[in-house]
């Protein structure tokens, strides 16, 4: 259940973004990676570091304003930092030890959704089975 419920919540999580239209959806991922990007900020735990990847994934947030590209790539950053702090132990949520750990299983999944375009998840079932039927 440790690495099934994150994988879940990154399908609920583009699930949900699918319900958002178009450009907003792109734009409201970008701000969510910005904010995923600092989410490590206060926990000092690596130093100056921490500022580095937060002036990182602002920049890279910033691109994704325009890119679905750069979201993904956001997302695949977060998870490397997730899976740093887990190493570390030190987790995103001081009292959940393996929070870090999920979130870097959680992080690509939206990371791969970000990558294909963000696209509408109802829809892209809805054609699947169009296909299918043809």
């Amino acid at each position: 259940m440790q690495y099934l419920m994150p994988i879940g919540i990154g399908l609920l999580y583009a699930l949900l973004m699918s319900l958002i239209r178009e450009p907003h959806r792109r734009r409201f991922n970008a701000v969510m990676v910005a904010g995923a990007g600092a989410a490590y900020l206060s926990s000092g735990a690596l130093g100056g570091w921490e500022f580095a990847f937060t002036a990182l994934a602002t920049y890279v947030a910033y691109r994704g304003l325009d890119s679905w590209t750069f979201i993904g790539i956001g997302w695949l950053l977060h998870t490397a930092w997730d899976v740093v702090h887990h190493l570390k132990g030190s987790p995103l949520i001081p009292f959940a030890h393996d929070s870090s750990l999920g979130c870097a299983i959680c992080d690509p999944v939206i990371a791969l959704w970000c990558l294909r375009g963000g696209p509408s998840l109802p829809e892209l079932l809805r054609r699947m089975r169009r296909r299918a039927m043809a």
